[in-house]
């Protein structure tokens, strides 16, 4: 591991490169063009998360400049003790050493994942996938012009430039020592990297977001977050894919007629089980694995429930563990649902796409982990890192 760099040598690494960003712009925009001419897939997320615009730009260069205003996450002590025979014991926040993080299609990952990672005294591998080859081998050049400006070495930043067999035996037999490994994608990938790595693993990616409409919802509130937690980004992992609907809710069809005819003006295709067969505009399915899926696409599936228990069992049975929101007037039902709901964010009358790292105040994140260990959520810059014990003593031995 390289020696670790001060916090003013990190922080004018960041800086450097926003600045260099803003003058690349174009330069960034014409090698994203190259990718997205070269691809050929049908998938519609992945060629959303490919496409680099003036937004995405805009968002690199905030995401490094608020990375370096942060605070330093290293050092920070979590635990003190003087033990009785004088010995001093600290417990101190510590890089992980190497992380590699494995990606799909999204170039920003190249800039805000990495910062994170180089802001908390990490080195980074970065693996892309090969639908962004240029975008990224572009951002990468620039970490190394940023590095070398500031007197670093830019093996802090490398990219692997690997195929699918080499990426395996890369996990199998790594070249260098690796301390933790970050796969961000589909679930293919996420199965990929667990399969043949070596080292730990944060899983990050998969959504599969559930919404529990209660007996008394606010109705019109419910239909707006619905939409919005669908529609406004169907390629992001905290968009909805599912909607349960109380058996007792007043208004019931009428509110569901409304909430069809919402999803239809965005070409959403309506999925139900079949206690609500009968509902217009809808396609009713047989087989229960789709309460599994993400879909990552213009489509919903709205189902019917007893009650809140049912609500709850039924999300802890098919969610993904990153995402669930009640929607209810209540406060005890709003309680008893969020301590309930077994994901990384629970949510009372609110868009599940508020699960993002920016929007959580972390100033980005490396990935949204739906492990438990050892962070859950929204993975930020006070996040990544591990710890380690100081101890200080003046000759005491243990009798």
């Amino acid at each position: 591991m390289s020696l670790l760099l001060s916090i003013e040598q990190r922080n004018k690494v960041l800086n450097t490169m926003a600045e260099y960003i803003a003058l690349e712009k174009e330069a960034i925009l014409e090698a994203n063009k190259k990718d997205l001419a070269a691809y050929t897939g049908d998938d519609l997320a992945m060629g959303d998360r490919l496409k680099v615009d003036d937004a995405k730009i805009e968002g690199m260069i905030i995401s490094l400049q608020q990375l370096a205003e942060q605070e330093d996450p290293l050092g920070v002590e979590r635990f003190g003790f003087t033990h009785e025979n004088g010995i001093k014991v600290s417990n101190k926040t510590a890089p992980f050493g190497t992380i590699c993080i494995i990606y799909e299609s999204r170039p920003d990952v190249t800039i805000e994942a990495a910062g994170i990672a180089f802001k908390s005294g990490n080195k980074i591998l970065l693996k892309g996938g090969k639908e962004s080859i240029q975008s990224n081998l572009a951002l990468v050049a620039l970490w190394h012009k940023a590095l070398e400006h500031n007197e670093c070495t830019t093996d802090w930043v490398t990219y692997l430039q690997f195929n699918r067999e080499e990426t395996q035996a890369f996990l199998q037999n790594p070249t260098q020592k690796i301390d933790l490994i970050v796969p961000r994608g589909g679930e293919k990938l996420i199965a990929f990297v667990k399969k043949h790595a070596t080292c730990p693993v944060i899983i990050s990616g998969r959504g599969n977001n559930f919404a529990y409409v209660a007996t008394d919802a606010d109705l019109e509130m419910a239909i707006d977050i619905i939409i919005n937690a669908k529609t406004t980004k169907i390629s992001a992992c905290n968009a909805l894919d599912k909607v349960l609907i109380a058996a007792d809710m007043p208004r019931k069809f009428e509110f569901l007629q409304h909430l069809i005819q919402e999803l239809k003006k965005r070409d959403v295709e309506i999925l139900t089980d079949q206690t609500l067969s009968d509902l217009e505009g809808s396609t009713t399915f047989e087989d229960e694995a789709i309460w599994y899926e993400e879909f990552l696409d213009y489509k919903i599936v709205i189902g019917q429930v007893a009650d809140i228990n049912e609500a709850i069992t039924k999300i802890n049975t098919y969610g993904g563990g990153h995402s669930a929101v009640i929607i209810t007037s209540n406060e005890e039902k709003a309680q008893l649902f969020m301590e309930s709901v077994d994901s990384a964010a629970v949510y009372h009358n609110a868009s599940t796409r508020f699960t993002d790292g920016f929007q959580f105040g972390l100033g980005g994140e490396l990935a949204i982990s739906t492990d438990k260990l050892h962070q859950r959520g929204p993975i930020g810059l006070q996040h990544l890192v591990t710890n380690k014990w100081y101890v200080l003593g003046n000759g005491q031995v243990r009798s």
